[in-house]
């Protein structure tokens, strides 16, 4: 393998991993080259934990706070197979793969491109690219032979695809330059680079996707994205999968079943960390950047009735993530406008019914359990798994007895909702109202409807049954 080949095949992070470093240190069990069949050796996979190869320190990717979107998308995989997640540590630079998941110390890389030769790949979860980091009023096209950026401050760092086009179009003049490969703890090139074309000490930034939009959406979302366009012999875009050992069939097709399965909320974590991603056309998925504050929004809003999914009788007890229908009896139906607006008239408590994974029975005090963690709407209660369709009866007095305190005893209105398409939200709604609760609102549309509308988002732990108050 060429130091080129390496370079175009172990890029990610939005910084070039050395590849002679990390070529060399493949321990005997890969085959970069060449893979054994599949069926050679069983899997190894601990199958009562995710254990997880990850960077402490690389936002927003992964940190050890749990803070970065692979750490959201571990949770979902966790959440699946039903087990707790435990992270094995070390810095993503020279020795990543073989300190981690060649020594077996874990047994899943969230995130690597889908030409990474180190490691089995499963199927591709999104698409990202390079893209122009600018400030409004520029309308740069995404193209480096644009004339404009004859002119222009442009911010690059070495040894990336666009700063070998920003070579091929003459424009090495005009080139700030940037670390690549940095002690991730203490430097953040990119958070730099974003940051000084918020304050005009660059017009322009070309940076890997994730990376700048992260950035974007944390300095200044008034700035302005577009994907740097493709030219013939340099590759800016990648399908990111997650990473495992080879032979281990088993371990990759749990997970791929649980990427096809959890998609959709897959994609709104990325979208909510504002990754820009490319469809399978090539073409940019609109993703905006979320403000820190909004306008003061219309009058509650109800969700129009629509042709759809008929209302049981009952609860809902199974294939939970399906078509839902247009509306509850005996409550109100609304979309983010409605909810916005509902917010501004009355007193309202809003409540996620999202599911989260439960310590496993039998696991004692003493052993590593770390709850999960999920960013819901700004001011929300996330009171997970109380949108099933069966309950138990201990969780069921206490989902009665928390709606009695978040209503302050049936004064303040109830708004339920989980994700689009989650009959969790349905559930728990149709649950209050046969508590007794006559103010019960249903937002099916719940965070990612909430997320595109451009509204806050915050991070938080599950309510259990058990808490004390």
């Amino acid at each position: 393998m060429t130091g080129a080949t390496a370079l175009r095949a172990l890029h990610r992070f939005g910084i070039a991993l050395l590849a002679i470093g990390l070529a060399g240190a493949a321990p005997g069990g890969f085959a970069p080259h060449v893979q054994a069949a599949e069926t050679v050796n069983p899997d190894v996979v601990d199958r009562t934990t995710l254990r997880v190869c990850a960077d402490p320190g690389n936002l927003p990717y992964s940190n050890d706070k749990g803070e970065g979107f692979e750490n959201k998308i571990a949770e979902i995989i966790a959440e699946e197979l039903d087990v707790p997640i435990a992270y094995t540590w070390f810095p993503q630079t020279i020795g990543f793969v073989r300190r981690t998941l060649g020594e077996k110390r874990c047994d899943l890389i969230i995130g690597v491109a889908a030409t990474n030769e180190l490691m089995q790949n499963t199927n591709p979860y999104y698409n990202s690219t390079y893209v122009m980091v600018y400030r409004a009023g520029a309308d740069l096209t995404g193209s480096l032979g644009d004339p404009a950026l004859k002119g222009m401050r442009i911010g690059v760092q070495p040894r990336t695809p666009v700063a070998s086009l920003i070579a091929r179009h003459g424009l090495l003049g005009h080139m700030k330059s940037y670390p690549l490969v940095v002690d991730t703890r203490r430097e953040k090139p990119v958070r730099q680079m974003v940051s000084d074309v918020s304050s005009d000490k660059l017009d322009v930034a070309l940076v890997w996707g994730p990376l700048a939009g992260y950035w974007v959406r944390e300095i200044d979302p008034s700035l302005k994205m577009v994907p740097v366009a493709p030219e013939a012999g340099t590759r800016l875009s990648y399908l990111m999968s997650m990473g495992i050992r080879y032979n281990e069939p088993d371990w990759k097709h749990a997970l791929n079943r649980i990427l096809r399965k959890r998609k959709d909320d897959i994609a709104a974590v990325l979208t909510a960390y504002n990754v820009p991603m490319l469809d399978r056309k090539g073409k940019l998925i609109e993703v905006a950047a979320q403000p820190r504050d909004k306008p003061a929004s219309p009058a509650p809003k109800e969700k129009p009735a629509a042709k759809g999914v008929a209302e049981p009788d009952g609860y809902r007890v199974e294939d939970y993530r399906a078509p839902v229908p247009a509306k509850l009896t005996g409550a109100r139906t609304v979309d983010a406008e409605g909810l916005l607006g509902l917010m501004k008239a009355e007193d309202v408590a809003l409540i996620d019914v999202f599911p989260a994974a439960r310590k496993p029975e039998g696991r004692g005090d003493d052993q590593l359990w770390r709850e999960p963690k999920r960013a819901t709407i700004k001011g929300a209660h996330w009171l997970a798994n109380m949108g099933f369709g069966k309950l138990h009866a201990d969780e069921d007095a206490a989902f009665k007895a928390e709606l009695l305190r978040l209503s302050e005893d049936g004064k303040r209105t109830l708004a339920f909702f989980c994700e689009p398409e989650c009959w969790m939200s349905w559930n728990a709604a149709k649950r209050a109202i046969s508590y007794g609760f006559d103010k019960v609102v249903w937002f099916p549309g719940g965070v990612s409807e909430w997320n595109e509308a451009g509204e806050l988002l915050e991070e938080m732990r599950p309510w259990r049954p058990h808490d004390p108050k």
